[in-house]
């Protein structure tokens, strides 16, 4: 492609290239931080039609699927299912985590084994979240309990991780 020139003035002359292309791709350039909202806005749009779910669990207490998280890290693909879980409340709760520590292997093998199949995901780790109330994810909540345990799936088992 040949500089075309176009005078200003007698004395300067400016070169510009025309070119088909643009400075950057159409509707912008693409960050990471774009496309994980760009990622996570998709997965909110198809998880927003899935129904909050109640679950049976071994300890008896009443869990709610509240949200399913789609996460890389270190390139590792995590599944975090997060359960509202109000019995597990520091103050008013019933329920301890040794009383639902048994829920989590439950949880695991009935609600995430199943979802990565119905959904034809693979995770390399499955989070499985009990909390009191509904914290966002990442923010801090001091008031709140949550009990967090890590699985990796291997065959036909989810076998606890320690994190």
């Amino acid at each position: 492609m040949t500089p075309q020139r176009t005078r200003i003035s007698p004395r300067r002359t400016v070169r510009r290239i025309i070119t088909a292309r643009t400075a950057a791709p159409e509707g912008g350039a693409r960050t990471w931080q774009r496309e994980w909202v760009r990622g996570c806005a998709t997965l909110a749009l198809i998880l927003s039609g899935m129904p909050a779910t109640a679950q049976s669990v071994p300890s008896g207490q009443d869990l709610t699927l509240s949200e399913v998280l789609i996460d890389d890290v270190g390139g590792e693909a995590w599944l975090r299912f997060r359960f509202l879980a109000p019995q597990i409340a520091r103050a008013t709760g019933t329920v301890t985590y040794t009383d639902a520590e048994g829920d989590f292997a439950h949880l695991c093998d009935a609600v995430a084994r199943p979802y990565l199949a119905d959904h034809a995901l693979t995770a390399d780790v499955v989070v499985i979240t009990l909390m009191d109330r509904t914290v966002p994810f990442g923010q801090a909540d001091p008031d709140a309990t949550q009990f967090i345990e890590a699985f990796r799936i291997t065959g036909d088992a989810c076998v606890w991780e320690m994190l």
